[in-house]
This record gives C-alpha cells, structure tokens and sequence, in this order.
C-alpha cells in the first residue's frame, strides 16, 4: 500500500521527537512494517446470490483486484487486472454471472462503476469519463433487483458536477438511462425493492433535512420527515421491507440516541424496533428475501448485535460461540442457507467464513492477514475519563507489552471529524505499541455513535472544545501515570492532522512534536474549496464548523463571498474561522512538526 514511506517517515519524526528506550527495543520483537501496513492477503469475501461461487479481493502485483474462489480442488484465479490504486469494493448482480466494482482515478473519489463477466472475464467502464462529459464524474450504486438481474440503479452527475441524478444501468449492454434529476439540495436517494425511486432526502436551509416520498414510480414527491439539524446526521432512511410499504428509520427525534424504526409510508406512523439509550443503532441486518429487519447493530466500546427476529436468534448465538472477537455477517445467498462471515479482533488477523446454516457448520475461507499469526501484538482497552467542563468522553488504549510506566504517548486523532474510532485492529496503534510508545485514541465531542448530545457538542468547536478534549485525553492519560508528560506527540490525517496542527499552534507546551497528513490548516480556505457534489451540505458546514459568507442570490450563489463584499456579520464569521486555524497562530509553534 502506498502508506509505507509516509510510515517510514513517521518513524524517524517519532523517533526525533519523542523518542523510545533501547532496553524496550531489546525485549520485544519489531513486527516488519510490511507486514503492518501492506496489502491484505485476502479480503472482502463475497458470495454469488445462488451460492455457485465466492469473490474476494486480494493483491496480484501489489494492487487489490478482483478474485473467484477455485472449486473442488481447482486454483483460485484472478478476475481483473487493474494496476493503479486497486480495488475497493465489488458485488455481485442478480445474473450471478457479473460483478460490479468501483474505483476511482489516484484517490480523487471520483468513482465509476466497472463490471467484469465472471465467465469470460471481460472487464468494462460503464459510466462516462471525465473527458467525456467535461468534468469530474462521480458515481454511486443505489441498489439491484432479483426480477430484473442485470439491472442496477446508480447515482451519476453526469448531467450536473453537483447533483447526483439517477441512472438505469444494464450492465450487459451497458445501457444507461436518466430516470429521475436531483436538486443542488437532494442527497440519498430511496429506491424501493422493485428498483423504484420512492424519495429523496433534502438538505433544508436551516441545516436540518426532510425527506420526501411518493407512493410509485411516477409523480410529485411529498414532505413525510423533517429533520432539525441537530437530528439530521443519525437520521434517515435505511431500506424498504419487502411490501415497499414499510420504510425502515434511524431516528433520533425526541431522544438522545437514534433508533431503528419502521416507518408505515402510507399512514405515517412509525414502530420502534431497536434501541440503545447511549450509543446510536448504525446498521440494519435484514432477511435476502423478505427484508424483514432481523437485527440491529450498536457500536458500543465493542459492536454488538441486537437480535430482532427470533428465526436467526439462534445463528447468532452459534456465531458468537465461534468468535474470537467482533460479528460481522458480510453477505447471504437468497436461499439464506450460506452466510459469509467475518470476524474481527484486536490483536490477530481478521477471519472469513462461510456459515452453512441447516448444518451448523463452518468452513474457513481465509485470513485476511496470516502473516500477523504468532507476532506480538497487543489488546487494545476502552477507556472513559472525565473532560474539564464535566463532559464524560471515551477512547481506546493501546498499551506496548511488558511496558513500565509511565512510556511515551501518541495521541491519534480520528478524521471526519463526524466519524469514532472503534475496537478492533489498528495497524497504527499496533505499530506504535509494538515500538513502544502508547497509542490513545479519543472519541472527543462531535463524534459520531454515541448520541446527538455527544456529536452536537463539537458544533462550533473545531480548535475550541474539541481540541480541549485532546488536550484533557493527554492529562488524564499522565494524572493515570501512563505517559510520560515530556514525551507526547500528536497525530492524525484530515481532521485528525488539522487537530495535530492545533494541538502544535494552540498548545505548544503540551506535545513534544507533532505529524498532520492532509490537515487543512485554514479553516476559510477548506470550507471555500469543498467539492462541488458537497453544495447540499454547505448550510451543515456553517453550523457544524463555522459560517463561510457565500452569495445567497444571482448567478453567484453559493459561492464564497468577495472580501470586498463583506458585511460586518460576515466579517465576524471570518475573524471566527481564522481564530480557529492554526495557520494564524504558526507562530505559537515550537516544537518539531511532520507536514
């Protein structure tokens, strides 16, 4: 992976900044970075909707392509032949024949949508190029239908860079057709079980949203939900039950966490299915066939499902009885007798499976990181503490083996920000540990899974609260006698490396050197370059981060605002965002910096 020099790298500023004690290196064997950082040897097992075959995805010349699993005794072989930055993700169609994957051109996340004949091995691009069309295409697969199965609905902005319009793609004769034209305010379109396009969510100039359905295929879309803004990031729609009357909800309207519900799109009244009064529901298992909701997951310090469907309460148990950490059920063949399943752990290789349901039996299918078999890798621990002004914050420990305390500390910070760190296997973490330096991870405020109360406090806060709640995460980390208070460093990716920007420019004291990958330092210069199918989100940004002036009216609107044509409220919101960038306080830093 293209990860390793940066790696390499963060070693050496780690090293200068920070430093480790050689009797930690003398006790404890180095895992090769390779071996950490480098491809997997197999993942993303998939299996074809009638069971005949099993796909993953595994490196061929040091790039993820797409692989058939050999059948009775016959070698796997290789479906496609990409040579860039490698696949990332591939489903199966209803024809059981084709494949669709997509992929983007040097991590621009512009994706198109390819497939490739398992049978003949013909790859294609289905969707246009950026030369075709005159601008960055971007593309989104909505969803596929047994009845018709070589059909797939994709979102595409072909028509418009900012708007992502819906497309009938027939993936044999590479047939796509306009079927349904988005909004700059549309997001998430709502296609039902017979690949009809039932509604769209609506991003609301109050920084809620609403959505909007219709009874078919055809006609006036109608407001059902509004969401406020402090509800709208865990809320919205998830997928129709087999009837495509009932509409399956997260929702967190009336209370902290969002919950599962089903929501009866002709009456409007919705059923509470799953719950938790802390962490949010975040995904929806639901039958092949009936799409009969059956269980509801919950990130909690671990994930953890909750069974809602007495027919796989069963399967579940017999799961976990075979687990050595998390569940995740990967894929089912429409007869329900095959399940894909995997598990992850903290310290070993994650483990697929496919699950023969009638006879309770298990076949390992692969480790997605054999290599790791034997090495020293270490757990990684939940951890709580409690912020300065009261907040109760979580994270994730990862401590070196046999380590004295206190040792020298890594704070890595997640990006997003409205995203969490987890429990499970972190290759940096156990990179870090494994060269004896501490790796803390903090949920701080404006994270996401741990109810509205937790992501809402982090409105505003970007450089103010929730780089408090680093600064809290390190004190309460040395008052716990972990880390040695001269050796702390900082470091993230996207929001993680503005907030190692921060943490250099508006702490100075507090870290011994500091890395940010991709970390916008200028809050004015991010917000004024966010892509262009992002123009729905513009109004979230001004709430969640800070207000960018833009022009509200004329062929202008929605772009940022000439200085010259600054209000006084706007030059406020300016002074606002500058405060908040580290770019304005460089000269605070003293301290060695990775950039």
């Amino acid at each position: 992976m293209g990860s390793r020099t940066p790696v390499n790298i963060l070693i050496l500023a780690l090293m200068l900044g920070i430093g480790v004690s050689c009797s930690r290196q003398q006790t404890v064997d180095l895992i090769p970075l390779e071996i950490l950082f480098g491809n997997p040897t197999q993942i993303q097992a998939r299996i074809a909707h009638d069971g005949s075959n099993i796909s993953y995805l595994a490196p061929y010349e040091g790039v993820l392509n797409i692989w058939l699993k050999g059948k009775d005794g016959d070698r796997d072989h290789r479906l496609t032949n990409d040579k860039g930055m490698g696949i990332r993700y591939h489903m199966w169609m209803f024809d059981n024949e084709h494949i669709l994957y997509i992929q983007d051109k040097d991590g621009d996340e512009n994706w198109g949508v390819h497939v490739v004949n398992v049978n003949t091995g013909e790859e294609r691009l289905l969707t246009p190029t950026d030369d075709e069309v005159d601008h960055s295409v971007r593309a989104e697969l909505y969803a596929t239908d047994e009845d018709e199965p070589t059909i797939a609905l994709i979102g595409l902005n072909k028509r418009d860079e900012r708007i992502l319009d819906v497309y009938r793609l027939d993936v044999v004769t590479g047939d796509l057709q306009l079927i349904e034209e988005g909004t700059e305010s549309s997001y998430k379109w709502v296609i039902d079980n017979d690949l009809n396009v039932r509604g769209y969510m609506h991003s609301n100039s109050d920084g809620g949203s609403s959505l909007f359905l219709r009874d078919g295929n055809e006609g006036p879309f109608e407001e059902a939900i509004v969401w406020k803004s402090e509800d709208e990031m865990a809320s919205g729609p998830v997928w129709f039950k087999e009837d495509n009357r009932i509409l399956y909800l997260l929702d967190s309207r009336g209370r902290n966490s969002a919950a599962l519900y089903a929501y009866d799109t002709l009456i409007g009244e919705q059923e509470l299915l799953a719950e938790d009064s802390m962490y949010d529901v975040t995904y929806l298992m639901m039958h092949p066939v009936t799409k009969e909701a059956q269980a509801a997951l919950v990130m909690r310090e671990r994930s953890e499902w909750i069974p809602l469907d007495d027919d796989i309460k069963e399967d579940l148990r017999r799961l976990s009885d075979n687990a050595r950490g998390e569940i995740w059920i990967t894929a089912r063949t429409m007869d329900d007798k095959q399940w894909i399943v995997y598990y992850g752990a903290d310290n070993a290789s994650g483990v697929y499976y496919l699950y023969y349901r009638e006879e309770n039996r298990f076949e390992k299918l692969f480790d997605t990181h054999p290599e790791l078999a034997d090495l020293p890798l270490v757990t990684m621990q939940p951890i709580s503490f409690t912020a300065s002004d009261g907040m109760e914050l979580h994270g994730y420990l990862t401590l070196p083996s046999n380590a004295e305390k206190p040792v020298p500390l890594v704070l890595t910070v997640h990006g997003g920000p409205y995203a969490r760190d987890h429990w499970g296997f972190d290759a940096d973490a156990q990179w870090l540990a494994n060269r004896g330096y501490a790796c803390l991870q903090v949920n701080f405020r404006g994270s996401t899974g741990y109810g509205k109360e937790y992501l809402n406090a982090g409105d505003r806060e970007w450089g103010g609260r929730m780089q408090d709640d680093l600064t809290d995460a390190v004190a309460w980390a040395i008052d716990q006698g972990i880390a040695d208070p001269e050796r702390v460093a900082i470091f993230g990716a996207s929001y993680g490396g503005y907030a190692a920007l921060s943490g250099a420019a508006f702490t100075p004291d507090l870290y011994c050197c500091a890395i940010s990958l991709v970390g916008p330092s200028n809050l004015v210069t991010f917000l004024s370059s966010i892509p262009p199918y992002w123009a729905s989100f513009q109004k979230a940004f001004d709430i969640r981060t800070g207000r960018l002036p833009r022009y509200e009216t004329g062929e202008m609107a929605g772009l940022p605002k000439a200085e010259a044509d600054w209000t006084e409220q706007d030059k406020a919101d300016i002074e606002f965002l500058r405060s908040r960038s580290p770019l304005y306080s460089v000269d605070n830093i003293r301290i060695p910096m990775l950039i």
